[in-house]
C-alpha cells in the first residue's frame, strides 16, 4: 500500500508518519511538504533512513510536480494535511492560506481523481462551524459551516471543494474535522507550547482577553489513530468529528501547565483580544465512536503532563525552533541545493 502524505513535516503531519510507519509494516509513505514556517525536517530525523518512508520537497499546489508524483508511484492513498494553520497569521495575510489551504486542496484532488486513488483524506479542522456560545451543544457533522477567520474559511472551502469531487466526480473523499491538538513536535508559537515554553524561560505568558474563550482538546496520538481508522474504514462522501470532550477555558489550561510545573500564577499576562476570537469550541465524536470504534487512549491529565515534560526534555529542539536554527537541518541533511 502507498501512501501519499501532505504536510508531514509539521505538527500533526510528522506524529502521523511515526504512527504509520509503527501501524502498517507492510505500507509505504510519502511525505510532500514545501517546509514553510512551520515545516520541520528535524522532527523526522530518527526515520529519514527508513526504508518505507520518502521525504519530497515540494510545493501541494504545484500541479506539474503533484502529476509527476501520481504518475510515477501510482499511490493508493491520499491523507491531505498541509496547511496554512495560524489563526493569527491568516488575519495579517490570508493569502498564503489561499494558495496552500484551497489551491494545493484542488491540485491534489484533480490528481487523485486522474489517477484513481482508493481514498482522499481531507483532514479539516472544527474550527469551520465557527463559534459556540457557553450553553450551546457541541457541534455535528450536520452543523453549518460559519468560519470566523480567513483561515477557518479556507478550509471550510477546502472541504466543501473535496465534497463536490465526490459527488460530481465519484471520488472516494472523507473528510476528517478535529478540535485543539497538542502534544510533541507542536510549532511554540502555538497555545500550548507558547505557555510552556514561556514559562520554562521565566517569561510572561500571554492570554488573549478575559481567558474565557473555551476548546475541545485531544492529545495528537489519539488524532492519529482516529485519522487512520478514517483513512482505512471511514465511508466515501462522509465527514468525521474528532473530539475527546475535554474543554477547557485558555485561563484553566495555563493555570493547569504552571501548576504542573510548579511556577506561579503572576507569569499570567492579559493582552488584546484576537479580531473574530471564537468564544467555544465544543465536538461532538459519536459518530466516529459508533462506526469505526474510536476513542481517546489516556485521560486529558495524564496528556498533558506527558506533553509538558517532552518540552522540558526536549528544550534544544524547541530553541532551535525560536532561533530558526531548525531550518538548518533541511539543509544538512538533504543537501544546500534544494533549500
Amino acid at each position: 500500500m502507498k501512501l501519499l502524505l501532505t504536510g508531514g513535516a509539521g505538527f500533526i503531519g510528522s506524529n502521523f508518519v511515526h504512527y504509520l510507519l509503527k501501524a502498517h509494516p507492510d505500507w509505504e509513505i510519502f511525505n510532500l511538504d514545501k517546509l514553510t514556517y512551520a515545516g520541520n525536517l528535524e522532527n523526522l530525523k530518527d526515520v529519514a533512513g527508513h526504508p518505507r518512508y520518502h521525504f519530497i520537497h515540494g510545493d501541494i499546489a504545484g500541479a506539474v510536480l503533484v502529476e509527476r508524483l501520481f504518475s510515477d508511484y501510482r499511490f493508493d492513498l491520499v491523507a491531505n494535511l498541509a496547511a496554512e494553520s495560524h489563526v493569527d497569521r491568516s488575519i495579517m495575510d490570508a493569502a498564503p492560506f489561499i494558495d496552500a489551504n484551497i489551491k494545493g486542496t484542488q491540485v491534489f484532488l484533480d490528481a487523485a481523481r486522474r489517477h484513481g486513488v482508493r481514498k482522499f483524506l481531507q483532514v479539516s479542522t472544527d474550527e469551520v462551524y465557527g463559534s459556540l456560545g457557553f450553553s450551546d451543544p457541541p457541534f455535528m457533522e450536520e452543523t453549518p459551516l460559519d468560519p470566523s477567520s480567513p483561515y477557518s474559511a479556507s478550509k471550510a472551502s477546502a472541504d466543501l471543494l473535496a465534497r463536490a469531487y465526490h459527488r460530481t466526480h465519484g471520488l472516494p473523499v472523507v473528510i476528517s474535522r478535529c478540535s485543539n491538538n497538542y502534544g510533541p513536535y507542536q510549532f511554540p508559537e502555538k497555545f500550548i507550547p507558547t505557555i510552556i515554553t514561556n514559562v520554562l524561560a521565566d517569561k510572561p505568558v500571554p492570554i488573549y482577553g478575559d481567558g474565557l474563550n473555551v476548546r475541545d482538546w485531544i492529545y495528537v496520538e489519539d488524532h492519529c489513530r482516529a485519522l487512520d481508522l478514517i483513512l482505512t474504514g471511514g465511508r466515501p462522501g462522509e465527514v468525521y468529528n474528532i473530539g475527546a470532550r475535554q474543554e477547557r477555558s485558555n485561563l484553566d489550561l495555563a493555570r493547569s501547565i504552571l501548576r504542573i510545573l510548579d511556577k506561579p500564577e503572576d507569569l499570567l499576562t492579559f493582552v488584546k483580544d484576537r479580531p473574530g476570537h471564537d468564544r467555544r469550541y465544543a465536538i461532538e465524536p459519536a459518530k466516529i465512536e459508533k462506526e469505526l470504534g474510536w476513542r481517546p487512549a489516556a485521560s486529558f491529565d495524564e496528556c498533558l503532563e506527558r506533553t509538558v515534560r517532552w518540552y522540558v526534555d526536549n528544550r534544544p529542539w524547541w530553541e532551535r525552533v525560536k532561533s530558526g536554527e531548525y531550518r538548518e537541518f533541511a539543509k544538512k541533511w538533504y543537501g544546500e541545493e534544494k533549500f
